[in-house]
């Protein structure tokens, strides 16, 4: 009997990276002032509805197997959300939506 810790490795290694990043983040975040910071986590949060969108169309969590449980839609709808606010900030749309704010906000200033 052989066991497949594959899957294991590779969620460990995802484990790792994600928290160098986030250390990463934190270092550049500290050179950073208050109002980037502020823009940035707005950025994130458009970027979290936009995925919540996407995933509301795209992520249909109906079984036919199964009958609906009560409530089944609150907990599908929070599911959703959760997963779209841990996906932002990583998918590109937040990154450009702040650097054209900036960029917008220098040619102003």
């Amino acid at each position: 009997m052989t066991i497949d810790s594959t899957n294991t490795l590779t969620s460990l290694a995802q484990t790792k990276e994600t928290d160098l990043v986030q250390k990463l983040k934190s270092k550049v975040g500290d050179k950073t002032d208050s109002s980037d910071k502020a823009l940035r986590e707005q950025t994130d949060k458009f970027e979290a509805i936009f995925i919540k969108t996407l995933l509301d169309t795209s992520l249909n969590l109906d079984n036919p197997l199964y009958p609906k449980q009560p409530g089944s839609d609150i907990y599908n709808s929070m599911f959703k959300e959760q997963l779209a606010e841990n996906l932002s900030g990583g998918f590109g749309y937040s990154e450009l939506l702040f650097n054209y704010l900036k960029d917008k906000q220098k040619r102003q200033g």
